[in-house]
């Protein structure tokens, strides 16, 4: 038998949040296509049922679930509903770039509440529903691993995810669950065109990625399914950069 059944996840449940565009729209097209049921969610309607039917088109198999993840409440009443939870990608966060003095409070607690409340709550929910086997994949940044200017609180809450991960894998790894982070640099999604517009800071971007290009959705989804399925079995706690070496400096 090859490599290429292990990377198969035929019969297993797979939640995704921020399913609606970017990032984790391309990881539940990415999931469906190697046999997940994915459990889209996301606050927008019409972006999930716009991603649901792309899926049944190609012959996968999606449901939509609309809930803010900051709405803690209905988000654990809808992951607890479900039957099983075989993957979560903790997908769902937000960056509001500005130098640090000037800093609002709003911003602040805007960005930690989504970026490590709510992914907290949201790893805590769906583990809840996991058995052996289970696979928790969160989406932090290279950001995760560095500091930049004009972004203090991103850095802060990815760092946070990076260790929250890092604990979870080894708490969870007597379950049999395993907990990853995967690290992107600036990928081509519409969160990161409203910085990448800007040519000075796309220059920036640029000439401190080695490999001198923006990522593409595919290449971090390609990133999840591996962590996602069995041939990444024995990997739990780790921290993936897709960066085009950013963070290899």
């Amino acid at each position: 038998m090859g490599a290429a059944p292990m990377f198969r996840l035929d019969g297993r449940v797979a939640v995704v949040s921020g399913a609606g565009r970017g990032i984790g729209r391309g990881a539940a097209l990415a999931l469906a296509a190697v046999g997940a049921e994915v459990v889209a969610l996301s606050r927008t309607a019409a972006e999930l049922e716009a991603l649901v039917e792309e899926i049944r088109a190609d012959g996968g198999v999606a449901r939509p679930l609309v809930c803010d993840v900051t709405d803690t409440e209905k988000m654990r009443a809808e992951l607890g509903a479900l039957e099983r939870i075989d993957v979560l990608v903790n997908n769902a966060g937000t960056n509001i770039p500005e130098p640090f003095l000037e800093v609002t409070d709003a911003h602040l607690d805007r960005m930690v509440e989504l970026n490590v409340k709510a992914a907290f709550r949201v790893a805590q929910a769906a583990v809840g529903r996991m058995g052996r086997g289970g696979s928790v994949i969160h989406v932090s940044s290279q950001m995760g691993r560095v500091g930049a200017p004009d972004r203090t609180v991103y850095c802060m809450t990815k760092h946070a995810l990076e260790g929250l991960s890092k604990a979870m894998a080894v708490e969870l790894a007597p379950l049999g669950i395993r907990s990853n982070t995967i690290g992107p640099t600036f990928i081509e999604t519409p969160l990161a065109r409203t910085f990448l517009d800007d040519p000075a800071f796309q220059a920036y971007v640029l000439a401190n990625i080695p490999l001198g290009r923006i990522g593409d959705v595919t290449e971090v989804a390609g990133a999840i399914v591996f962590l996602a399925s069995d041939a990444a079995s024995l990997i739990t706690g780790a921290s993936l950069a897709i960066d085009g070496g950013w963070t290899a400096r």
